[in-house]
């Protein structure tokens, strides 16, 4: 079924002018990773993999090594996003291809 016309719905009763998709809006386009995460609630799981990287990389010793920790992390997140992602996912669906990446990829460093 394809969204009702715009143009049409002005006759029409309010139910029959909703989006086909009724979790159209629950995830916005054009989010940036760090919305998502947050969105999602994921960001302390995903600080919990990152430290753990940390750790297994010797510490924290100064922001560039920071950071040259976390972009890996965060590339990688990223496209399994992209991979998985499909259109009108609600949130939890999204929520859980977070929380399951990051499992799988803490439970690979332990």
């Amino acid at each position: 079924m394809t969204d009702p016309d715009p143009e049409n719905c002005r006759s029409m009763p309010a139910k029959d002018c909703a989006p086909a998709d009724p979790f159209q809006s629950e995830m916005p386009a054009g989010m940036t990773l760090e919305s998502l995460i947050d969105l999602t609630g994921e960001m302390e799981h995903l600080n919990e993999l990152v430290l753990l990287h940390l750790d297994m990389g010797g510490g924290f010793t100064c922001t560039a090594a920071y950071f040259s920790t976390v972009q890996p992390i965060l590339d990688m997140l990223e496209v399994e996003i992209r991979v998985r992602y499909r259109t009108g996912m609600t949130k939890n669906e999204v929520k859980l291809i977070i929380q399951d990446w990051i499992d799988q990829e803490i439970s690979q460093l332990q």
